[in-house]
């Protein structure tokens, strides 16, 4: 896994061909066997899509500890077959339209192993998307919460192929172990009231658009779905997390479709 690079020195890039007319972007949904209201929505809306792209940008997963837990036996984590059913589901889509997957902070471990079992193509990010001559740079987005600089040390760390080399070579009880104490991490967070969000950097986020030529970045991973305006016509998208049990329900699909533009649709009532 590469580092990511800095604004001006590269990004992935996906043309589109010219048969596309619609385009979903996701992120976020945290799939995990606890939750099972999100993934029995987020199946069906699957069966269900008409779309001829799908982009999921970061965080499908909840937490994703390696490709080899797709071969361990059943019992040995009830995480483990559900996870394997996710990318059944993913497989039956890819059949028959594009699939492309980014890493997200929860689930950066994904691989090979995880793109053959579902059919998807990993990202790079950020990624240029270039479609019906438009320019759209995708992120997960985290990297630019130049804020939150404890996590970043964390993720500059996580990222290192010595680390993930050090990490994956654990059998996968500790593996798992670990994942649910940086769960818990996470959750204890969620809940500190004093604790402060940081927010994509407005700055950095329009360098990239200008170094790419893109006019809107689409993003996840700050869970704060809106639009922001940055200014000489560039725009930052933000996509939904995905919450079937929370109130009101989250789940929302971000949709670029010829002719109609973008539009946004609530799949949770």
């Amino acid at each position: 896994m590469r580092s990511d690079p800095g604004p001006g020195q590269g990004w992935g890039l996906i043309e589109a061909p010219a048969h596309w007319r619609a385009i979903d972007f996701i992120s976020d949904l945290h799939l995990q066997a606890g939750e099972p209201a999100t993934a029995a929505l987020w199946r069906d809306w699957l069966r269900r899509s008409d779309a001829d792209a799908l982009f999921i940008l970061g965080d499908l997963f909840e937490v994703w500890i390696g490709d080899d837990l797709l071969a361990a036996e059943p019992q040995a984590d009830p995480e483990f077959p559900f996870l394997s059913a996710c990318c059944a589901a993913l497989r039956e889509f890819s059949a028959t339209r594009a699939l492309y997957v980014m890493h997200g902070n929860r689930d950066f471990l994904l691989g090979t192993g995880f793109a053959a079992a579902s059919g998807a193509t990993l990202l790079d990010d950020p990624t240029l998307l270039r479609w019906d001559g438009q320019r759209l740079l995708l992120s997960h987005g985290d990297a630019w919460c130049l804020d939150d600089r404890d996590y970043l040390g964390f993720r500059a760390q996580v990222r290192s192929p010595d680390w993930q080399a050090v990490f994956l070579a654990r059998p996968l009880a500790e593996r798992s172990a670990v994942a649910r104490a940086l769960r818990a991490q996470s959750e204890a967070r969620k809940q500190d009231e004093q604790a402060s969000w940081a927010d994509v950097d407005q700055a950095t986020a329009a360098g990239w658009l200008r170094a790419s030529g893109a006019a809107t970045l689409v993003h996840g991973h700050t869970h704060r779905p809106g639009r922001h305006d940055l200014g000489d016509g560039l725009q930052r998208l933000v996509l939904s997390d995905w919450h079937a049990d929370a109130r009101p329900p989250r789940a929302e699909v971000l949709r670029l479709e010829r002719p109609g533009g973008w539009r946004r649709l609530a799949l949770a009532a």
